[in-house]
């Protein structure tokens, strides 16, 4: 079974794609990803898709969980996710030079496709109502 398992990160979110071979199959959680709202973010969700064309993707099933963080937060973790996987598919399972060719069309258009995001929230310190912020200081 030609099958490979990718993940993408965006701050709390966490995307697990399998990608194998099929009919053009794409899933989220279980339901198709046309099916993302709001509008916006759908978009973002089948850039990768868009970019690549259809026809990569027509003989390639993938399905995708995800869990944790936001909306905005899950959709570029799906994004991610989606993109890994087809990249370490053609690796895998085709050839070098489609992969290569695959991969500078995703990078020259968003590096954050293949290239996890390593910002996290700074944690809240004492003597302020943030993590930078600080209480007003008063004189008398």
């Amino acid at each position: 079974m030609e099958s490979v398992q990718c993940f993408g990160k965006k701050k709390t979110s966490v995307a697990v794609a399998h990608c194998k071979r099929g009919r053009g199959l794409l899933k989220l959680n279980g339901s198709p990803l046309e099916l993302i709202q709001p509008e916006m973010l759908r978009f973002k969700a089948f850039e990768p898709v868009m970019l690549l064309g259809k026809e990569r993707f027509s003989n390639l099933d993938i399905r995708v969980r995800v869990k944790g963080g936001g909306h905005v937060s899950q959709v570029y973790a799906i994004r991610q996710a989606i993109a890994k996987a087809i990249v370490a598919f053609y690796q895998k399972f085709v050839d070098e030079q489609t992969k290569q060719e695959i991969k500078d069309i995703l990078l020259a258009y968003d590096r954050t496709l293949l290239v996890a995001d390593p910002r996290r929230c700074e944690p809240k310190k004492f003597g302020g109502r943030g993590a930078r912020a600080r209480f007003q200081k008063s004189y008398r």
